[in-house]
């Protein structure tokens, strides 16, 4: 079969980078960029080049999955016996216990058009409003913020804007890992003008603020004060266009007395900076011919998010700078699709079009558009909401698609315990290996990345054409096509008789309903179709009837979408996190992105490659915290907030502050034992209902676990985690990973504080294929220690230490050469712990700095003693010549490894 190239897009955050997939129909062979893509220009970041390399099959979910009750397993079934038995589950406990007895929870990683089929089925067909998404725990906030400021969920400007800012004001992101395509777009800018001024505002110094003329490493939640602290600073220098604000805004007076009292020094005081940081800050907002500002999670993630967002957009409104080249307020989106839930409605308080769903107006029209009596009045439940309800028993069918939150969402315990108490769970999901999965009574298998078609909308309001490359595994289906058919079953139970609401035979059919109930609106995008699309290339919206381009930027015309057609000045106090350090937890942690690594990593978690970066969940602390715990990097502690613990590895890092923590969101409990979210709480802001996620109280205590395991097997990855990962349950620290690259390989690293059963270590040992065949072992049983390597056509396959570790490294070295000589084989067969003298103290020379190219840090590090500077790392090893990410801490390592010039005699 011949290879073909079909366009499409990644699958990861908002930037919508436009995707080549070479496939020949059944397999996909690699991917590239797509150069004619407006969002990417055919550059990709170190997740989007390896989309091929995810998704393996073995952890994909390929046939329907049954149980009939939860101590049952669940067994195969038919897509037609499946779905029956969910439309009567959910026809009977609508009888019995009305609409709202039933909730839906999707994600920003669905398609439009299987938004508006969810949207359809919830509020038409159900007649509830229990219907979320995975959105509102990283944009709900960004949306308040723009709806109460400028009228409508609407960001105003596009990515060229990177390129024409003269100010740039990056909050709350860590843009380098997390948008790492628009951060290379902005460090071109930076280069060709360096006179642009950069501001950085994060708690931590991340790969971001390498790029920064000013980095305001503020305390952890207090934004709001910081951002009025600049207002009152704009007000007193008069650094404010009066006309805009004079003829297109209203609400500054209140807002002007509000932030009087938010003096400079009293700013700097709260937020930890410097009275002249806080100053050159505000005069560069003020005075710079342009200002465009982007966040993300940082400012989202909060009990104050909704604040802390129209306290940036009114820096915005004050100076003028929106609706032009090069300014305005603009969120970074963290999924692929969130901004297509947005608008067609997928928060239980939104309808499509940018409706509200407590608004009587709009839910007629949308009823009417559907051909229903009515939509439900009573307010949809938000995420925390919704899995509170599930855990009273109020909600007593669940189905859950795309989204796997037994892994994301805070206070993991009590999620957890709901999934299991509620009576039904559906799970649509295209990975088994989710931690979700295992709460699942119904099993529904999804078609997943390069497998279906669609339609997403990026950060800028750009919608793309999603097309498919192949066919999905198995019985795999799409969505939008999964939805429609449960829906026509439960219709024949809850309207028998009348027409269906759902006969659609294609995501277009979808796409063109949905379209017309946006005609009119903000968002209107009535001129758009699939056909457009593929035909002119992806557009922004606003694209009305007739028109033949999008539009590029919003509000050029100072007019906004509210009553009196002004935004407006939001006027919120600033208000402490809900959880301030004590003498109880006197620890703030923080959690974010890796670099590799994406959310919950159900997809990037199935690629070795990908762990090359950071192999483990590392506790990030300040070096004068680990001196005052009496820490060393490595050790394990035991991190304890109000709402559970787990064990984890320490590090020493000064790009945390002292009193503060950061541990990587993407960890759960399937790759460490608890999940970083047994840490997180789950309150809320009280109007974005978005969970404060990156602010907990937490505590350091010691363990004492002297018993460690190590173990690694290479193959069929997925397989043995699904098989070694129920075994390490009896072990109080548990991490896993994978390594390698062309052979694929799972790490285990346990620990306890008494050696285990022997029983335990030898089921193990059956998994890792090291009791029969060619196996070099020797044991201790007197101190429990034992340590065993399988050697195949002369390499390692199979290692397992137990009793003490300390010869890891070295041996997975080994492995990772593929060498196997006698000196190995002397250590092995000998009462030795460490490894022979000083060999193999780091794994492969190092992490892999550059994911791209595979390059390892050890060898950038050569690379400088040889006196390379970044253009020679790039031309000899090609690091950074991809993607870029590796680009910031390549600088890093030049300047900590520079040696003074020799003075010439």
């Amino acid at each position: 079969m011949s290879r073909q190239t079909t366009a499409t897009t990644c699958c990861y955050c908002g930037v919508g980078c436009g995707v080549l997939i070479e496939h020949d129909g059944e397999r996909i062979f690699g991917v590239s960029g797509d150069s004619s893509h407006p969002a990417n220009f055919g550059k990709l970041c170190s997740k989007g080049s390896t989309l091929h390399l995810t998704g393996d099959l073995a952890a994909r979910v390929l046939y329907p999955e049954l149980r009939l009750g939860k101590g049952l397993a669940r067994a195969r079934t038919d897509w037609d016996s499946a779905l029956d038995h969910a439309a009567t589950i959910f026809a009977e406990t609508i009888a019995e216990h009305g609409p709202d007895s039933v909730a839906f929870y999707i994600s920003g990683q669905l398609l439009t058009e299987d938004y508006y089929a969810f949207n359809k089925l919830a509020r038409a067909l159900v007649g509830t409003n229990n219907i979320d998404s995975n959105s509102r725990l990283c944009m709900s906030s960004a949306v308040v913020g723009y709806k109460r400021s400028l009228g409508a969920d609407a960001p105003p400007c596009s990515y060229e804007d990177l390129e024409l800012s003269d100010c740039v004001m990056i909050v709350g992101s860590n843009m380098a890992y997390a948008h790492p395509i628009l951060f290379r777009r902005l460090e071109e800018a930076k280069s060709r003008r360096p006179e642009m001024k950069i501001i950085v505002i994060d708690p931590r110094r991340t790969d971001t603020c390498d790029l920064a003329d000013l980095h305001l490493a503020i305390l952890p939640g207090t934004d709001v004060a910081l951002l009025h602290g600049i207002l009152h600073l704009l007000l007193w220098e008069d650094w404010i266009d009066r006309s805009f604000i004079k003829t297109h805004t209203e609400g500054l007076a209140d807002l002007k007395n509000l932030v009087r009292d938010y003096t400079p020094a009293m700013v700097a005081q709260l937020c930890g900076i410097s009275v002249e940081q806080l100053h050159q800050c505000a005069e560069w907002v003020g005075t710079s011919p342009s200002f465009l500002s982007l966040w993300c999670m940082g400012l989202n993630q909060s009990t104050a998010g909704s604040a802390k967002n129209s306290a940036l957009i009114n820096l915005h409104l004050a100076t003028g700078q929106i609706g032009r080249p090069g300014a305005g307020p603009f969120s970074l989106t963290g999924q692929p699709n969130a901004m297509g839930g947005r608008e067609t409605g997928s928060l239980s308080n939104l309808l499509p079009g940018h409706r509200e769903a407590a608004n009587p107006e709009h839910r007629a029209e949308v009823a009417d558009y559907w051909g229903v009596d009515a939509l439900p009045a009573a307010p949809g439940l938000s995420a925390i909401e919704l899995f509170e309800q599930v855990r009273s028993g109020k909600i007593k069918a669940v189905w859950i698609a795309c989204t796997n939150p037994a892994q994301s969402m805070p206070d993991q315990a009590a999620v957890r315990e709901a999934l299991q108490a509620c009576p039904f769970v559906v799970l649509q999901e295209a990975f088994r290996t989710t931690e979700t999965a295992a709460f699942a009574d119904l099993l529904l298998p999804a078609a997943s990345w390069g497998e279906k078609e669609g339609s997403v909308t990026n950060s800028e309001r750009r919608i793309s054409h999603v097309r498919r490359a192949i066919n999905a595994p198995g019985e795999a289906r799409p969505d939008w096509a999964i939805t429609v058919d449960f829906a026509q079953r439960l219709e024949k139970r809850l309207r028998p008789g009348q027409s269906s609401l759902f006969a659609f035979d294609t995501p277009a059919q979808l796409f063109d309903e949905y379209k017309q109930l946006t005609r009119g609106r903000d968002l209107d995008l009535s001129g758009i179709s699939h056909a457009l699309i593929d035909q002119l290339g992806p557009q922004q919206w606003p694209f009305r009837e007739g028109a033949t381009v999008g539009t590029a930027r919003l509000y050029v015309d100072g007019i906004f979408p509210t009553e009196s057609g002004r935004a407006r000045f939001v006027a919120d106090p600033y208000r402490a996190a809900k959880e301030l350090r004590d003498a109880r937890y006197p620890l703030t942690l923080n959690t974010g992105r890796l670099r590799d690594q994406w959310h919950g990593m159900s997809r990037t978690g199935t690629a070795a490659q990908l762990f090359g970066h950071v192999n483990e969940a590392v506790l990030s602390l300040h070096p004068d915290d680990l001196v005052r715990h009496r820490l060393q990097t490595g050790d394990l502690v035991s991190l304890k907030s109000r709402r559970g613990s787990l064990i984890v590895a320490v590090d020493s890092d000064e790009s945390v502050r002292p009193g503060q923590a950061f541990l990587p969101m993407h960890w759960g409990d399937r790759f460490l034992k608890g999940g970083v979210n047994t840490l997180t709480q789950p309150a809320f802001d009280p109007l974005s209902k978005q969970p404060e996620l990156k602010h907990s109280g937490v505590r350091l205590e010691p363990v004492n676990l002297p018993w460690q395991l190590f173990a690694l097997i290479e193959g069929d990855v997925q397989q043995h985690l699904e098989t070694l990962r129920p075994l390490c349950e009896a072990f109080s620290y548990v991490s896993l990973s994978l390594t390698g690259r062309e052979r694929p390989a799972l790490l285990i690293r346990a620990a306890s504080a008494v050696a285990p059963e022997p029983q335990l270590l030898q089921a193990i040992d059956e998994q890792l294929g090291l009791i029969e065949g060619p196996v070099l072992a020797y044991d201790d049983p007197r101190r429990a220690i034992g340590k065993r390597v399988r050697i195949e056509n002369g390499r390692i396959t199979a290692i397992r230490l137990a009793g003490e570790t300390l010869a890891r490294h070295w041996l997975q070295n080994l492995w990772l050469e593929g060498r196997a000589d006698e000196q190995l084989r002397r250590w092995l067969l000998a009462p030795l712990s460490a490894p022979p003298g000083n060999t193999g103290a780091t794994v492969g020379g190092g992490k892999t700095l550059c994911n791209c190219m595979n390059v390892s840090q050890r060898a950038v590090c050569a690379g400088i003693e040889r006196g390379l500077d970044l253009q020679g790392l790039k031309k000899e090893l090609g690091c950074g010549t991809q993607c870029g990410s590796c680009v910031p801490e390549i600088k890093r390592l030049l300047v900590a490894t520079a040696q003074p010039v020799a003075a010439i005699s």
